[in-house]
């Protein structure tokens, strides 16, 4: 980039302005999905935490879906792009993001959430089979963080890519065996977040949504060269 272009650059160049850059760039990726998440989290207010509702919150779960893969297609974009070129519009790369990839998401995204929910019925329910309920709720548990980390994979790739969705799903479950390390990333994510939900509170998870979702993308580097080397080019 020239020298002029620099000077007239939205984001400066010096490392206050370009963290400022950063912090807005968080802040209104996490506006923006608080907003296209709106009915998720309503579910979390107002429903019992009881099996039964298992259903309502995945149900209520589907617009996150989108919501986080537009985020995941913004960020992609900041991390990219070489600091001098950076701009200060995160609303129009989260809106185009969404704009294009929504479809595909929900494509795999509501099978997803089926097969957790029954996962979660599994675990709930396991106490009615006696001695052997624990090894049942055990199992369903490694299963479902599986499916989860798989997730992380499936999200990168539809919010990147423009794969078919049984594509997505084979590179997905492909990449959790060629890059072993992101597939450990995203499992690091995967606890990370169980244990905010869990040992604080759901709302310290929404509020750190936005850098949970950049963490993604920056641990999916390798996914995201690979692919990119070997389908793009």
């Amino acid at each position: 980039m020239s020298a002029d272009a620099d000077r007239f650059s939205e984001v400066g160049r010096g490392p206050f302005s370009r963290g400022s850059a950063a912090v807005y760039w968080a802040v209104v990726i996490e506006g923006l999905l608080v907003l296209t998440s709106l009915p998720t989290l309503l579910a979390f207010v107002l429903l019992d935490r009881s099996p039964g509702n298992a259903p309502l919150f995945a149900l209520a779960a589907v617009p996150l879906g989108p919501s986080l893969a537009a985020a995941v297609f913004a960020w992609r974009d900041w991390l990219t792009t070489p600091p001098g070129d950076r701009d200060l519009s995160p609303a129009r790369h989260y809106w185009r993001g969404y704009r294009l990839n929504w479809r595909d998401v929900l494509r795999w995204w509501v099978p997803t959430l089926v097969v957790l929910t029954v996962l979660a019925i599994n675990v709930a329910g396991a106490g009615a089979l006696g001695g052997s309920g624990g090894a049942f709720a055990i199992v369903s548990l490694v299963i479902a963080v599986a499916v989860l980390v798989w997730a992380g994979n499936a999200l990168v790739l539809s919010s990147l890519f423009a794969f078919r969705t049984r594509d997505v799903a084979r590179l997905s479950a492909h990449y959790l065996a060629a890059k072993p390390v992101s597939g450990l990333g995203v499992l690091a994510l995967v606890v990370v977040a169980v244990g905010i939900a869990l040992l604080a509170t759901n709302w310290l998870l929404v509020l750190l949504a936005s850098p949970l979702v950049a963490l993604l993308v920056r641990n999916a580097t390798p996914v995201i060269t690979d692919a990119t080397t070997r389908f793009t080019t």
